[in-house]
């Protein structure tokens, strides 16, 4: 320590001195001075994220209101600064509401709520507002004509950043053509440098959001951006739900309950879980019953061990009850005892008790809670290998004859290892459990399974050291979970709740339980996500592409909250070739910063893309190729890295079905290309042999002096192709079908004539059209088959064939 750091503090009243400099600052006034934390960190993003809160805000409300969005964003020069306006269609805010909702951070109706949603904290759009006022000086101005209110209420208000409120500068009602919706007018500091993050947003938006529709005007642009809307389908609505068991963590267990109103264990999960009914309530008691009291070793009954009786030693053990009603009960006990593999020691109590009860009812004498006590003793040590039974009122336990233990340890240690093992080995090892199971305190054998592991690993090291035989890691833990697996759990009366909220060590033992507990995975009513149709209909709305493509996963949990990913891929087309574009979302939100930061585009990266046909230069990274890919979260509670929602993070759960959803939909696109590529070599061949095939028919013409063979039944043979000829005797025609590939064929076959036809053979159908006669089939035909098709038809009648089902390259047509 320095001599001046000795001297701190040395001066009376420095104390009351530093406490006077304390005070609490409000949220509005904490983020007032790291703005950046919400990504207003320059004028060009500023205007960015300005839009983006709200137009997120604006879908939300729309969706909530059943409304299809209409979304209109305009942006002005205004002098020095820029105005920004987006209006929106929803359901617009009550007078009471609106100045809360834009000029207070923190506020909002979506944060406790386990349900999907685009906004959840309460900051995005106040943010923007106080982003708006400490670059420009102005008020917000904001409009909102609620639904089936005559008039609208305007409000011009900034955010009181010390106290975190609104403060309103102006208002009055006023008309407004809109019959419903909400308009917010922002004068801020900016830039267009980030014109391209906007367009992307903007355009990423109508992507995941195909059932809205947004314009976009800007200063520089000839007409406005337009997005149409490309289904009328609105997403699913959403139901709140309560946190699900698997992946709740211990602070927030011990404060739910805390806070909850159930009296036991099994009350509170099946209150305030999801999922969780009296059966799954039960399972997770019995886990958590195996980790706060441990589980009871079972022995088998003594007949096999000729020294022990177990009737004879509950006969000492019962007085006064009369010699055939001791004799029933010790002799019933027994032979129960008897009819089981193997005991332990509460189920040894519950025998006794049923037998007690039988013997009472049919002698009449009363056998209380001592005798039963005295009796269980008395058997337990014939069972267990107790030198003498203890004394139920007593605490000292007697010795364990470790000789009785041995032959059942010796039994599951050679059924949990290996055959390698030789008898002495097991021998020494079962001594040694046999040994340590002795010493363990209390009558019943009971241990928690981390006290089992260290007592199976101290058995392990005790035979390496005295026996020289070794006893692996892997042999020691088969021998604990069949150990384990032998063992029973305890029917002891667990902890209330308020207990349990007390003890940290409890919480943790339920908390484990929870997880250890196989549950159903949460409903996923609570979500919304876009569907397999509607991902591929955004990509086909604005991406002009070759092959589509998408994967929706059944729902995960992450953190008690529920997720559902969604991957899309489009491909070739009018994509531009080079680095494949990467669209992120959650919740229907597109991610426009921070790509490199993202979980979602370290997973994209982590992929072999090689795999599935794309360019990966070095086996990692951002693939190449004419290609976009689309990964979207939706989630009760997305992890985002920060407060501005510009990544997610690396949450192992999440990364793992992104990259399940990427590589589904990516085998998709390894199948096109690969058929792709297939057919670019069929038509290389048949190029060449439409060069070949040709001369090689006009000098066989010659050299046989006969006409020039017709070469296309030779080609289609050649490519194992599927040909139709039209074959024609006067008024009758005949379609010949034949399948020269190896697999069957599912075609739909289509004959166009100028005349109405007749005599139509079996499957036909026909259509009339503007004075054009449609005739259809539709035959499957086998490899190696052929199929006629026939009709009747004026011999002046002009024909034109069109076939579907199969490849162009696949396809020969002579007709």
């Amino acid at each position: 320590m320095t001599s001046f750091q000795s001297t701190i503090g040395d001066e009376e009243g420095i104390a009351e001195e530093l406490a006077e400099s304390q005070r609490q600052i409000s949220i509005a006034e904490f983020f007032e001075k790291n703005k950046h934390m919400l990504g207003f960190d320059s004028g060009a993003r500023g205007m960015v994220t300005a839009v983006k809160e709200a137009v997120d805000n604006a879908l939300d409300a729309a969706e909530e209101a059943g409304v299809l969005p209409d979304i209109y964003v305009e942006i002005e020069e205004a002098g020095d600064y820029y105005q920004v306006t987006i209006e929106d269609n929803g359901p617009g805010i009550t007078k009471e509401q609106l100045p809360k909702v834009f000029g207070k951070l923190l506020y909002g109706s979506r944060f406790h709520a386990r349900e999907q949603s685009r906004g959840q904290q309460g900051i995005g759009i106040s943010a923007a507002v106080l982003y708006s006022q400490l670059t420009s000086g102005q008020p917000a101005k904001v409009t909102s004509r609620p639904r089936g209110q005559d008039r609208a209420q305007y409000f011009e208000l900034i955010i009181d950043t010390d106290e975190n409120e609104p403060e309103i500068k102006y208002e009055e009602e006023t008309t407004w053509d809109r019959p419903h919706g909400t308009r917010i007018e922002l004068e801020m500091e900016g830039n267009m440098r980030a014109r391209s993050q906007l367009h992307d947003y903007i355009r990423s938006t109508a992507v995941v959001n195909p059932h809205a529709r947004l314009e976009l005007r800007e200063p520089g642009l000839d007409e406005p951006m337009k997005f149409e809307r490309a289904t009328d389908q609105l997403p699913d609505e959403t139901e709140e739900i309560r946190p699900h068991p698997h992946g709740v963590e211990l602070g927030t267990l011990i404060k739910m309950l805390e806070s909850t109103e159930s009296y036991s264990v099994s009350g509170f999960m099946q209150e305030e879980f999801t999922r969780v009914g009296r059966k799954t309530a039960d399972s997770v008691i019995d886990h958590f019953r195996d980790r706060y009291y441990g589980r009871e070793m079972a022995w088998s009954p003594p007949a096999a061990h000729e020294d022990a009786d177990v009737a004879e030693a509950i006969r000492g053990a019962v007085s006064n009850k009369g010699a055939d009603a001791t004799d029933a009960f010790a002799t019933d006990v027994a032979d129960t005892v008897g009819n089981n593999e193997d005991v332990s020691h509460h189920e040894l109590r519950e025998i006794v008790d049923n037998v007690a009860d039988s013997v009472e009812d049919d002698t009449g004498k009363t056998f209380g809670a001592t005798v039963r006590e005295n009796a269980t003793a008395a058997a337990w040590a014939e069972i267990a290998g107790f030198e003498a039974p203890a004394d139920p009122a007593g605490d000292d336990v007697p010795d364990v004859d470790e000789e009785r233990l041995a032959p059942d340890l010796y039994a599951v240690v050679d059924d949990a290892t290996s055959t390698r093992k030789d008898d002495e080995t097991v021998q020494a090892v079962a001594d040694a459990l046999a040994f340590r199971f002795a010493a363990l305190e209390g009558v019943a054998f009971r241990i928690s399974h981390d006290d089992l592991e260290r007592l199976v690993a101290d058995a392990a090291d005790y035979v390496a050291e005295q026996h020289d035989a070794t006893f692996g890691d892997t042999a020691q833990e088969n021998v604990v979970e069949t150990l384990w697996s032998t063992m029973e759990t305890v029917p002891d009366e667990v902890p209330k709740v308020a207990d349990v909220a007390t003890d940290r060590d409890a919480a943790a033992d339920l908390l484990e339980a929870m997880r250890r507990t196989d549950i159903l995975a949460p409903p996923t009513d609570c979500l919304a996500p876009i569907t397999e149709d509607l991902v591929e209909a955004g990509l086909k709305k604005e991406y002009d592409a070759d092959f589509y493509a998408a994967a929706t996963r059944d729902a995960e949990v992450h953190g008690g909250d529920p997720f559902i990913v969604e991957a899309g891929i489009a491909y070739g087309g009018e994509i531009e070739d080079g680095k494949a574009e990467i669209l992120r979302f959650a919740n229907r939100v597109p991610l426009v910063y921070q790509r490199g930061a993202c979980a979602t585009t370290d997973v994209v990266k982590q992929i072999g893309w090689r795999n599935y046909g794309l360019d990966q230069p070095g086996g990692s990274g951002t693939p190449n190729g004419p290609v976009v890919i689309s990964i979207h979260v939706a989630s009760t509670n997305v992890p985002f890295t920060s407060e501005s929602k510009d990544a997610l993070a690396n949450i192992p759960e999440i990364e793992d079905e992104i990259e399940l959803a990427i590589r589904e939909a990516a085998r998709e696109l390894k199948s096109f290309l690969n058929k792709r590529r297939s057919m670019q070599k069929r038509r290389e061949k048949q190029d060449v042999l439409g060069r070949i095939l040709p001369e090689m028919a006009d000098k066989v013409a010659e050299v046989a002096g006969e006409e020039r063979p017709n070469i296309d039944s030779a080609m289609a043979r050649i490519m194992n192709n599927v040909t139709v000829e039209r074959e024609r005797d006067g008024d009758a025609v005949e379609l010949v079908v034949e399948n020269h590939s190896d697999r069957s064929a599912d075609l739909e076959v289509t004959e166009i004539v100028s005349e109405e036809p007749t005599g139509l053979g079996d499957g036909a159908t026909v259509v009339d059209m503007d004075d054009e006669w449609f005739i259809q089939w539709k035959p499957t035909v086998s490899a190696g088959d052929e199929a006629e098709l026939s009709y009747e038809v004026s011999t002046d009648a002009d024909c034109d064939v069109s076939v579907s089902g199969v490849e162009d390259e696949r396809l020969t047509v002579d007709a």
